[in-house]
């Protein structure tokens, strides 16, 4: 899902710069005024948690490669704003260190994968315990799978969307229409990095409601109004 430099035109990645520079001025502005002693430990082990997830790239039948983001996961356990956090920190290492992810489309990696997948997998989350009501083990991972397989597919989705219309605003970078770029993208996560996603997040999920673990217990970083606290 990492989109590489010259595949997005200019004013894709000027727009994405421009859309991802206020949420990530509000993620540092609530992490920093809600973020303890206990969080900012579990935080950082959880963006190096995404980044190692990030690397295992596996081969799928279009010819490319799928891999999962752990996304929907540190959202459940700390917020979706503690997400994108992690995640962008994630990318910037790969983009830098790894050659995996561009800089220029830098911001469009973060908007896909720190913001599309923790948000939409976090609140599809929420609202199956919502309509569930009793949060076992079993409703909360199973929950949590689905977030987890919901959100890396929308993520694919908007990915997909973003290269497809390349040809139509910026020849001569992708050249690929959306025609063929969302089905190639939605396929590759659809059948492989969708349920692991799934199985990795409902899992975990699962384990720690289980075991009674305090960290399902732990405040959410949220904006000023917004619900926070346990998950249970």
């Amino acid at each position: 899902m990492h989109i590489p430099d010259g595949y997005l035109g200019p004013a894709t990645c000027l727009f994405f710069y421009i859309v991802m520079i206020p949420i990530w001025y509000t993620a540092f502005r609530i992490s920093s005024k809600q973020l303890n002693e206990r969080s900012v430990p579990l935080l950082a082990m959880l963006s190096a948690f995404a980044f190692l997830v990030m690397m295992f790239n596996w081969p799928v039948p279009d010819g490319t490669t799928a891999h999962m983001v752990g996304a929907v996961l540190i959202a459940i356990l700390l917020g979706p704003w503690a997400s994108v956090i992690a995640i962008s920190v994630a990318l910037l290492i790969q983009a830098f260190f790894f050659g995996d992810g561009g800089l220029t489309s830098y911001a469009a990696n973060c908007f896909n994968m720190g913001v599309v997948i923790p948000f939409v997998g976090y609140y599809v989350y929420s609202l199956i315990l919502k309509f569930v009501g009793k949060k076992t083990p079993a409703t909360m991972g199973l929950a949590a799978a689905i977030g987890g397989y919901v959100g890396i597919n929308a993520a694919a989705f908007m990915a997909g969307l973003e290269l497809g219309i390349q040809p139509f605003i910026a020849p001569g970078y992708c050249p690929y229409p959306y025609t063929v770029s969302i089905p190639a993208m939605l396929l590759a996560h659809l059948v492989t990095a969708g349920p692991v996603e799934a199985v990795v997040t409902g899992s975990v999920v699962y384990y720690l409601k289980s075991k009674n673990s305090h960290l399902l217990n732990l405040p959410k970083l949220t904006l000023r109004g917004e619900k926070s606290g346990a998950v249970d």
